[in-house]
């Protein structure tokens, strides 16, 4: 017995070594047949190389991607510019203009309008950078004249001028200004480049606009198409009023600054009025910046502390605009809500910086409108918490008892 045993516990192991194994006969077959092996399933090699496979396609768009959404902004932002000028374009060609020729006129009127805005406001802007560095010298005692007087210092024009040409952050900085020549030339030529692929995108969505809606159209079934229509001449509409709002508040910034000039004595104020206007409103993101540096400069050509006067008047104004101004225009030629348009120019900056910003409202309103058309929208209750009338606070029982009583 106890043999029988011992040899049980010894043969237990050989055996299970032996099953996996599948030399010996399987504990659980009757006839002592191997085990059979388990296969791998056919499908998984196959799903194992698609997976590979979407992987690798999903890696090479990221790339194209990322490589291309320079191109992506600039044909966005030509397909708003076509938006913009396709009112003045149908115009000319209903007249029997053929429709190249009046693209071709509207852009050119408009590259026109504000080259010779620039050239003029540049020779002015030579002439007195000509007259501030003639009389820095006088504007420099002045400064220090004042230093002198209000902190009882010693200061001398001569010394401060050796001490700037003996330091070494003006070597420092000469040097970083040479070295960055090469960097500013390449910035201009991109940023002239990208001007005129966007000015070459527009004019071909603004020529051929029948055409590419044809070809959009022709992929189309006739629901959507009509849809799609509509949607364009939403877009049309809203861009048209996004520009007139900018347009009207560049009218009233020049205003405004017009009169602060003209109160200073600055020279040129009327054309300044006019590029802190144009600057401000059609440059976004740092076009106010832009715009006030230039009547700050010729600011301190008369009075170095006019330059301050100017900087608080536009910050100041700024925020008035920003915060009260521009969000009642564009609610009322956009047909948006204020919270809105300003929360679209925030979310617009975030995701394409400056162009998002630009673009921001008319994309908004567009959407806003297209969508509207598919909201079922239902009568609302008669309630004063819906409606804006002040609620009617009831009497307790035991108030009513008391006034009862009072009165009685």
């Amino acid at each position: 017995m106890d043999a029988t045993d011992e040899a049980a516990r010894e043969g237990a192991p050989s055996d299970a070594r032996a099953g996996t194994g599948g030399g010996a006969p399987h504990a659980g077959r009757p006839d002592g047949a191997p085990a059979p092996r388990e296969r791998m399933p056919r499908w998984l090699p196959r799903a194992m190389v698609l997976a590979l496979a979407l992987l690798a396609c999903f890696q090479l768009a990221n790339w194209a991607f990322h490589q291309l959404i320079g191109l992506l902004v600039n044909i966005l932002i030509a397909f708003f510019l076509a938006l913009a000028v396709e009112p003045a374009v149908d115009r000319m060609a209903a007249r029997g203009v053929r429709r190249g020729l009046a693209t071709l006129l509207v852009f050119l009127g408009v590259i026109g309008f504000f080259a010779g805005f620039f050239v003029l406001l540049g020779s002015m802007l030579a002439g007195q950078i000509v007259t501030m560095v003639e009389n820095f010298p006088q504007y420099l005692d002045s400064v220090i004249r004042w230093i002198n007087e209000s902190f009882q210092t010693n200061l001398s024009r001569v010394e401060i001028q050796d001490s700037l040409l003996r330091s070494d952050w003006l070597k420092k900085y000469v040097q970083n200004s040479a070295t960055g020549v090469l960097d500013i030339s390449t910035t201009v030529l991109g940023g002239l480049f990208r001007v005129l692929t966007v000015l070459l995108f527009s004019f071909y969505f603004a020529a051929d606009g029948p055409r590419l809606r044809r070809a959009l159209c022709s992929v189309l079934p006739p629901t959507r198409q009509t849809e799609v229509l509509r949607a364009w001449e939403i877009a049309v509409a809203k861009t048209g009023g996004y520009l007139y709002s900018r347009g009207l508040m560049a009218l009233i910034s020049g205003v405004a600054h017009y009169v602060l000039l003209e109160f200073l004595g600055v020279p040129y104020a009327p054309a300044l009025a006019c590029w802190v206007g144009v600057v401000s409103q059609f440059i976004p993101t740092i076009g106010t910046y832009l715009a006030g540096a230039l009547p700050m400069l010729l600011a301190f050509t008369v009075n170095p502390w006019y330059a301050l006067w100017v900087l608080c008047f536009v910050v100041v104004y700024q925020q008035f605009e920003n915060y009260l101004l521009q969000p009642r225009i564009t609610a009322r030629t956009v047909d948006i809500h204020p919270a809105v348009a300003f929360g679209s120019v925030v979310a617009g900056t975030a995701l394409l910086g400056a162009v998002g910003a630009l673009i921001a409202i008319p994309a908004t309103a567009t959407l806003q409108a297209f969508l509207s058309v598919y909201v079922r929208r239902y009568e609302v209750t008669d309630d004063p918490r819906v409606q804006g009338r002040p609620r009617r606070r009831t009497i307790g029982p035991a108030l009513a008892k008391f006034r009862r009583a009072w009165r009685g």
